[in-house]
């Protein structure tokens, strides 16, 4: 089975056609935040602050990239533990983001959220930063500067290898796979 080809910022139609277990690659732009970063988003929001990158419609990459090398665009870039970032998710989720991209799964708050919110969690595979970084083009610190690697980058990413977790359906393919 070849990957679904979607273009970032997706839109709700390429969300709807997505199911629990398809192959996905994204070219496009998308942000980046890890712990440090949503936990900050949180308290802005706790206070009435605006957020400094607008989600409606956007992809969060849950990555610490490693500096560049010279020559390079970004250093190693895998996917850090999503479910660090399930405290904060539905409030993102209520504000827009559309889609999360991270590794292993999400609570059912999280879960629910999403189908709630017509959104997509996607995985990339841990151990394969040095890899998935090539499929970076771009990478510009937005927000947060004072997290170093934590802060908020937006990448310019083509052909991002991806593999539908949890969808607008309620599927889950970790569940999923646990039943065969």
């Amino acid at each position: 089975m070849s990957a679904k080809q979607l273009t970032l910022p997706l839109d709700q139609e390429q969300i709807n056609g997505l199911r629990a277990g398809d192959r996905v690659e994204l070219t496009g732009w998308m942000y980046t935040a890890r712990d440090a970063a949503h936990k900050r988003m949180a308290e802005s929001l706790q206070v009435g602050e605006e957020l400094p990158v607008e989600l409606v419609g956007q992809t969060i990459y849950y990555v610490g990239p490693t500096p560049a090398k010279p020559g390079q665009v970004i250093g190693s870039a895998g996917p850090t533990t999503s479910s660090r970032m399930d405290p904060y998710t539905p409030a993102l989720l209520a504000l827009g983001l559309k889609g999360m991209i991270g590794k292993g799964s999400r609570s059912e708050t999280v879960k629910q959220a999403i189908v709630q919110s017509q959104a997509v969690y996607f995985a990339a595979i841990g151990g394969a930063g040095a890899l998935i970084a090539k499929t970076i083009r771009a990478a510009e610190m937005v927000a947060y500067h004072d997290l170093g690697t934590e802060a908020i980058y937006r990448l310019e990413v083509e052909r991002f290898p991806v593999i539908v977790i949890n969808d607008i359906a309620g599927g889950d393919l970790y569940q999923q796979s646990q039943s065969l």
